[in-house]
């Protein structure tokens, strides 16, 4: 697998994040009758916070970012996008694995939500995500702590 870190984002972040937001999601919004130019790249900025969110980098370049935002009876993972040409190497399966090893260690549930369709369900049911709800375009999904066992 390719050598990757995270970093804390910052506000700079912002219009790469939404730029690689277009084009991850393009495919499926075009699927489900929903891409619209503008409006993708625009909700990101409208949601994003820095401080709940993280650039993935690899080689030192920015190659994607997730966002992990609190809530009264959950975590959130939202805006969880790697440039194309790294997916299927592994790196989003070790980020997802690092956040959630963050949160079973705080013993938070994690939701998320997914558009119908999208590939990126199968990652999240590998790791333990369960179908909490859906609607015509959302699919919502949640995790549970789990415990370690120690050794």
């Amino acid at each position: 697998m390719v050598e990757w870190e995270l970093r804390p984002a910052s506000m700079a972040d912002v219009d790469a994040v939404a730029e690689l937001r277009a084009v991850v999601l393009r495919a499926d919004l075009e699927r489900l009758g929903r891409y619209d130019e503008q409006r993708v790249r625009q909700r990101l900025r409208d949601g994003f916070v820095a401080a709940y969110t993280w650039v993935v980098e690899v080689g030192g370049a920015f190659a994607g970012c997730v966002a992990l935002r609190p809530a009264d009876d959950a975590r959130w993972l939202e805006h969880f996008y790697l440039a194309p040409h790294l997916q299927g190497s592994g790196i989003g399966t070790a980020v997802l694995r690092e956040l959630l090893d963050r949160c079973d260690s705080d013993g938070a549930v994690v939701r998320l939500n997914v558009l119908r369709g999208s590939p990126a369900r199968r990652l999240y049911e590998r790791h333990g995500f369960t179908l909490e709800a859906e609607d015509p375009v959302d699919v919502f999904l949640v995790r549970a702590p789990t415990r370690k066992l120690s050794t």
